[in-house]
């Protein structure tokens, strides 16, 4: 059966603006006032998802979707690093993040690797069983990325090469092993007076 997955990225926070390894932030004012805003244009689907993190959760909520939150959606595990700037990383552990960054398989924060992450999240795209064949799922950009890496068949090295914006929509559409994508879209265009 061909699935219609579509993947909103959450809303804007401090982390994001901050380029701080995730964590579970909430969302901040700006962030909460643009999912409000988008609410009324976020597709209708059978079945709605968050991922866990607070950030996925509020703006599920903003967005006016019943979503149950599902743990496979879980953000990219980055252990010891979760809530550090990159910067702040980089300085400290120069050799770990060019290993991080070039190794797909390498995990020097002693959590998940990128292979690791994208696997994960393939499994669960590979299992999905939406009502109507439709799913909504609010979910952090690098399980978005890691879903279009695993979709296309893409090479691990490509998730370093999408950009998901806060609050677009990404949509995956087939079924397991043929998955066709459209990227990072607003919901259904940015509200009236302009941008998100």
């Amino acid at each position: 059966m061909t699935v219609r997955v579509m993947l909103v990225s959450p809303a804007m926070n401090a982390a994001l603006r901050e380029a701080r390894f995730e964590g579970d932030a909430p969302l901040d004012r700006s962030g909460r006032e643009r999912a409000r805003a988008a609410a009324g244009l976020v597709p209708e689907t059978g079945l709605a998802l968050s991922g866990p993190s607070e950030r996925c959760r509020e703006t599920a909520a903003a967005l006016g979707l019943p979503a149950r939150t599902e743990p496979a959606l879980s953000g990219w595990d980055m252990a010891r690093w979760a809530g550090r700037g990159l910067d702040e990383v980089a300085a400290a552990e120069p050799a770990a993040v060019a290993a991080w960054l070039g190794d797909p398989s390498a995990a020097p924060h002693g959590g998940e690797s990128l292979h690791a992450l994208i696997g994960r999240i393939g499994e669960w795209l590979d299992a999905l069983d939406g009502p109507n064949g439709t799913v909504l799922a609010v979910a952090e950009a690098a399980v978005i990325r890691a879903a279009v890496v695993h979709g296309l068949g893409l090479s691990a090295q490509a998730f370093w090469r999408l950009d998901v914006a806060p609050l677009t929509l990404t949509e995956l559409s087939g079924r397991s092993g043929r998955w066709n994508v459209a990227l990072g879209r607003p919901p259904a265009g940015p509200p009236a007076g302009g941008t998100w």
